[in-house]
């Protein structure tokens, strides 16, 4: 039984320390509904897992809105348990990020004639790897089925690492456990129902938002990477949570998507206006184009 432990100990993996500056960190979070966060020195994220099936989020991604360059997921979350709402910014950022039933920043969803054909929450989760340096993780999601068409399986892998304010995901769509090419996806980004100036940049690969939220602007966006096809739209419905700032893309021959949202807050001091925003998701964006040495 020792031996046993000892050897589950060395193949366990590191997690950095709470208060490490600069640190990416990801866990599953059961005393919060099954949540999934991520976070590295600049952003942190969330998704919603099984136990929130009966509430309105589903699939959408959430942005916690930090200040400081140390993990404050555990933290925020224990808080949450002793009555320190995660909700009141207490000098490193706060969640005032509403999501309901939308992409929130960078959701992904079937396109089917025109509209949106939404999972639920994560099904599955697991970590691949966890070093300071670098995080990486799959959630697994599944659709419902589309006509006569077997369900649509999504293994969503996100990659995070320090000093970035974008994350990658990789979504590799499957159906009978074969990958679905060319398969129609919207990524999401909410307006809010419309409280949010959307930018539409198909040159340079990205949508995004821009809003002031409890006086202090957020920018938020997804950018598409290169090689595959692209489309924007800004899509304004009536219905709560269904308008937003849309990249229209297709899986490849692996039956993939990858892009990588993520957000600016002015709170935070580097990203005050939303040219500054728009410039940080061009820049990122042309990074992506240059050729790995």
């Amino acid at each position: 039984m020792k031996i046993l432990l000892f050897l589950f100990l060395l193949s366990a993996p590191v997690f950095p320390a709470l208060g490490a500056d600069g640190a990416t960190y990801a866990r599953f979070v059961p005393e919060r509904e099954d949540d999934f966060a991520w976070e590295n020195d600049l952003v942190a994220f969330r998704a919603y897992g099984p136990a929130m099936r009966r509430r309105p989020e589903d699939s959408g991604i959430d942005c916690w809105l930090k200040r400081v360059t140390y993990p404050i997921i555990d933290k925020w979350y224990e808080g949450n348990t002793k009555g320190l709402s995660y909700h009141k910014d207490h000098g490193e950022g706060y969640d005032p990020y509403h999501v309901g039933s939308s992409r929130g920043c960078g959701g992904t969803a079937l396109w089917v004639n025109g509209a949106m054909v939404i999972s639920d929450t994560f099904t599955d989760w697991k970590i691949l790897e966890q070093t300071p340096g670098r995080t990486v993780f799959e959630l697994t999601y599944q659709y419902p089925a589309i006509g006569a068409d077997s369900p649509v399986r999504e293994v969503k892998r996100i990659t995070i690492v320090p000093g970035q304010r974008f994350f990658r995901s990789d979504s590799t769509f499957t159906r009978d456990g074969q990958p679905v090419v060319g398969l129609p996806v919207a990524i999401g980004v909410t307006t809010h129902d419309g409280k949010a100036a959307a930018t539409l940049s198909p040159e340079n690969r990205w949508v995004s938002c821009w809003e002031t939220i409890q006086s202090s602007g957020l920018g938020t966006g997804v950018i598409l990477a290169p090689g595959f096809p692209i489309e924007t739209k800004n899509l304004a419905v009536a219905e709560k949570d269904k308008s937003h700032a849309l990249i229209l893309t297709a899986t490849n021959k692996s039956g993939m998507v990858t892009c990588h949202p993520g957000y600016g807050w002015a709170k935070a001091g580097a990203i005050i206006t939303p040219e500054a925003w728009a410039a940080e998701l061009t820049n990122f964006s042309k990074s992506l184009q240059r050729p790995t040495p």
